[in-house]
């Protein structure tokens, strides 16, 4: 069991954590760290968290787990000041859905030490951000992926693999640059996609969203997402998103050809090859 649990930023992914850490009896004590303690303070009515702070050297001074729930660039500014207040041993790891800048400055921060920092990203979450919309089970049944090195400690891996079981989350294991390719291609990239959607269709009649049915809602929900959350990932995974972005574009031309060659056969081949690969997935 952990002995304390901070979690620094209780909005959807570190208020579900903090949920279902409750709810499962992982942790004693459960700390919750932010910039405004207005926000914080419902999960300490509502018995979610033990305790709440603004000072973060304070949250994690005697945690054994440290959880960075917040924005993928802020999380590379929080690891020098959480290694500098944590006591020695804390396991410390993330929700960023990017991991390669992250990993490399906790590994600048351990100068070739081995490493209590594991590198975390769960595929869950909404369009919807805050605490008034973080659930006990957003982690069960989903996919957490961690992303350890050569300098990651074998006993924070283990750690940090055991919390996200705990809360109901499949691991899977991939090195930061493959885990940034992979979600370039299966979550950044349909974001943009879905902006654009919504960007293109207002291009070409500006009051089709009028007539948006289940259909064009339920493609382009995730574009009603957090713009600044989104920015911060965009830029941050630029390079592989912008190779997920030139495939999207080659997928796309090809489907534009034979439909603009008007030939019926080829449309069907192509339909059907990616309705088979479609429906293959889990």
């Amino acid at each position: 069991m952990i002995r304390e649990l901070a979690i620094v930023g209780v909005g959807l992914l570190g208020g579900s954590v903090a949920k279902a850490a409750r709810a499962g009896r992982l942790a004693r004590r459960l700390v919750g760290i932010g910039r405004d303690a207005g926000r914080l303070r419902p999960a300490l009515e509502d018995g979610t968290l033990d305790a709440i702070t603004t000072d973060l050297a304070e949250g994690v001074r005697a945690a054994d787990f440290v959880l960075l729930a917040a924005p993928v660039l802020a999380i590379e500014g929080l690891l020098e000041p959480v290694f500098g207040a944590a006591p020695a041993g804390t396991v410390v790891t993330d929700v960023g859905s990017t991991k390669r800048n992250i990993v490399r400055a906790a590994e600048r921060l351990g100068a070739g030490r081995p490493l209590a920092f594991v590198g975390s990203h769960p595929l869950a979450g909404s369009e919807q951000s805050g605490y008034r919309v973080a659930r006990v089970d957003l982690f069960r049944g989903a996919t957490v992926v961690v992303t350890p090195t050569e300098a990651t400690e074998l006993a924070a891996l283990k750690r940090t693999t055991e919390f996200w079981e705990a809360l109901g989350a499949r691991v899977t294991s991939l090195d930061p640059e493959t885990h940034d390719r992979t979600v370039a291609a299966i979550s950044h990239l349909p974001h943009l996609v879905a902006c654009a959607l919504v960007d293109g269709a207002c291009r070409v009649e500006p009051a089709a969203l009028e007539l948006a049915a289940r259909g064009f809602r339920d493609t382009t929900r995730i574009a009603a997402g957090d713009p600044d959350m989104w920015t911060e990932i965009f830029l941050a995974n630029r390079d592989a998103l912008s190779a997920s972005v030139e495939a999207f574009r080659e997928a796309l031309a090809d489907l534009q050809r034979v439909i603009v060659a008007g030939a019926p056969d080829e449309v069907r081949a192509a339909l059907a090859r990616i309705k088979a690969t479609r429906e293959g997935l889990r």
